[in-house]
């Protein structure tokens, strides 16, 4: 059979995986077998144990369920709810304020958990039922909720970070560094946005009345759970970038500071600690099924050619470097669409990367602006992963038209930071450029 006939049924087969339903690292690595089987014969098959072995052993993602129990922990140790008290006394006045707050407030749960679904989670059940109650648009606050949710593989640290950085062999320390930027673009942009529009249109984010604003002490009593979420974040990266400590180890000293803050919160409790063990062996379970199924699938592509083969193709498209790298661009935003992003690193990287070796393309550069296009396609609909966990949170009566309506704004001016990125990119290599 042609090298080119065989590529050819990989993909398709690929295709039909995806759209088939079944979970993903299963799904690529049960591909792999029966190619390795049909192709080279049983005796290959120690290709597959290998490949996942070879992932598993990576010591960089041992930092994976450390920085996932930290946010399990966090998330029960109601810093959530004092975070939004805060942003409600502090924000509410403005028109808009408390939509413009809860974004901010995402922002600082995405730092604390590196996953898309914990702020969208939590804000979704804490802040959408106050904010409609007091006239808010709907369908902004369930666009505001929804997007912000979805920055958590952007701002460092990251857990998809860890794992393209692993994957695609680069710094994850540059990589955090290097979202950081993109990061507060993207959350300023949504803020302005909510800010225009309720100048615009004041019956979609009216201010609270001053009776429901609080006084100036307790203003200043509730700033004070900013400062332990906020150190949290700063000890982190701080220690990260001042050479203190690796990711792995950031990670490790985080569990142990999420654990002092519950205590501090009285929340470290027998029933919480448990059930935060519980979302972390299940949330780092499936990322490791993940990686070592995308594993498995980058020796197929490798030893089939079929990565070389695709590589040529896009490398050989006569749009000049620009055009591959958005047509590159491209793929993951429509892939985000309708599959995980740590699913579409692990098919993408191994094609993309000799690409970028090729056309002299920053590789740290296009991994940063490929994680930016992975994470507008988490809230784009049709099957934008955070949009199913807004309407798993969301009052009954919420459609999932509602949502799409709400994130398509927020998708845009996404889109916008992503051009911006791509026509300066120093928003993202600057702050790495400093630690070399």
């Amino acid at each position: 059979m042609e090298p080119w006939s065989v590529s050819l049924i990989i993909v398709i087969s690929l295709l039909v995986v995806l759209l088939s339903g079944i979970p993903i690292g299963f799904g690529l690595m049960g591909l792999s077998s029966i190619f390795f089987l049909i192709l080279f014969g049983p005796q290959t098959l120690f290709v597959v144990v290998a490949a996942c072995f070879n992932q598993i052993d990576t010591d960089v993602f041992i930092a994976i369920p450390l920085f996932v129990f930290m946010a399990a922990i966090l998330q029960f140790s109601g810093i959530a709810t004092s975070l939004y008290h805060a942003m409600h006394m502090w924000m509410g006045g403005l028109r808009g304020g408390l939509a413009i707050g809860t974004i901010f407030i995402c922002a600082i749960i995405d730092a604390l958990s590196g996953i898309g679904a914990t702020a969208t989670a939590t804000m979704g059940l804490i802040a959408l039922p106050e904010m409609v109650n007091r006239g808010y648009s709907k369908k902004m606050v369930l666009g505001a909720i929804t997007v912000g949710g979805a920055l958590g593989p952007l701002i460092p640290p990251s857990i998809l970070m860890i794992i393209v950085g692993g994957y695609a062999q680069l710094s994850v320390g540059k990589l955090f560094l290097g979202g950081v930027l993109p990061g507060l673009l993207i959350v300023f942009g949504y803020a302005l946005y909510i800010g225009i529009r309720c100048v615009l249109k004041p019956e979609d984010g009216p201010p609270l009345q001053k009776e429901d604003q609080g006084s100036f002490y307790e203003k200043l009593k509730h700033l004070k759970s900013l400062v332990l979420p906020v150190a949290l974040i700063v000890f982190i990266m701080g220690g990260i970038y001042g050479g203190i400590f690796t990711p792995t180890e950031a990670a490790g000293f985080g569990v142990i500071a999420a654990i002092l803050i519950a205590i501090i919160y009285r929340q470290c409790t027998l029933p919480n600690m448990i059930n935060a063990t519980v979302v972390t062996l299940k949330i780092s379970s499936m990322i490791m099924w993940l990686v070592m199924g995308g594993g498995c699938f980058s020796a197929l592509i490798n030893i089939t050619g079929t990565g070389t083969l695709v590589s040529g193709i896009i490398n050989n498209l006569s749009f000049g470097v620009t055009g591959i790298l958005l047509v590159m661009l491209a793929i993951p935003l429509i892939l985000g669409m309708f599959i995980d992003p740590v699913a579409i690193s692990m098919i993408c990287i191994p094609i993309f990367n000799p690409i970028c070796c090729s056309l002299g393309i920053d590789p740290l550069w296009f991994m940063l602006l490929f994680i930016i296009a992975t994470v507008v396609g988490y809230i784009t609909p049709p099957f934008g992963l955070n949009i199913f966990y807004m309407k798993g949170v969301a009052p009954e009566d919420t459609t999932i038209m509602d949502i799409y309506q709400g994130v398509m704004p927020y998708v845009v001016i996404k889109v916008v930071c992503l051009a911006l990125c791509i026509i300066f990119p120093s928003i993202l290599v600057w702050l790495p450029s400093l630690i070399e």
